[in-house]
């Protein structure tokens, strides 16, 4: 198998994918500078070595010519490139740590993972500002500085939440065996950034990224928005 650490282009498409996945080879030439059929020659490699594949979806994209381009997202061998240091180590510990303890004691591992993750970004995100917006873009630029590969896209019903997406996870193989790591992620997410969260997809369920949904505001009601115009307009008619 192909050491991707030698290849250099190769693996810069390959965290490209891990980052903005599902993308075409179109889109990969324009941010590399490079032409499709460059970028179609790496990608031919890599799905060679297995460490992407096509993304199958019911609303693929279509070119021009009325075929759907071809997307693409990262396996987990992939994934595994970008390193999952101490990961098996990790889970020995846990597996050890429930056979001793039982669930209590998985539990309380779980809880001093929240408390980690506050303690780390906490001082990052409180600096971005007030709003969920700037607390999650300060969160997501720490999260990628950590080898999360995380990017910030906008999502919702009428762009009213942005999508938190980490390509790469760490611990993803534990993940997979204690999804309580995953809950308490999110749930220190939830704390960092001072709303509720939701999230949609995670690399250890199968996915090719993690996605938290980040609500940023919500328009007001209409009954609200016409209460509110009315009193407006009384204050308004009884200054005059």
């Amino acid at each position: 198998m192909s050491d991707l650490n030698e290849l250099g282009t190769c693996e810069q498409i390959l965290r490209l994918i891990v980052e903005r996945g599902p993308i075409t080879a179109g889109e990969l030439a324009k941010l590399l500078v490079l032409t499709p059929a460059a970028v179609r020659r790496h990608i031919t490699t890599l799905v060679s070595e297995g460490y992407i594949e096509n993304y199958s979806s019911t609303s693929g994209v279509r070119s021009r010519r009325g075929r759907p381009s071809r997307r693409y997202v990262a396996t987990a061998t992939g994934q595994a490139q970008l390193s999952e240091a101490y990961s098996d180590l990790a889970a020995q510990a846990l597996d050890f740590l429930q056979e001793t303890l039982g669930d209590a004691g998985v539990s309380q591992f779980v809880g001093r993972r929240v408390e980690m993750i506050q303690q780390r970004y906490s001082p990052v995100v409180a600096s971005a500002g007030d709003s969920p917006a700037e607390k999650a873009a300060a969160l997501a630029d720490a999260l990628d500085r950590d080898g999360y590969v995380t990017t910030l896209r906008r999502g919702g019903p009428n762009g009213f939440a942005l999508q938190l997406c980490q390509g790469h996870c760490p611990v993803q193989s534990v993940a997979q065996a204690f999804p309580q790591l995953c809950e308490a992620e999110t749930k220190a997410f939830s704390q960092l950034l001072g709303v509720p969260i939701q999230r949609l997809a995670t690399l250890a369920g199968g996915e090719h990224v993690c996605t938290t949904n980040v609500p940023i505001g919500m328009p007001a009601p209409l009954g609200a928005r016409r209460t509110t115009s009315a009193r407006a307009g009384g204050a308004h008619a009884s200054v005059n």
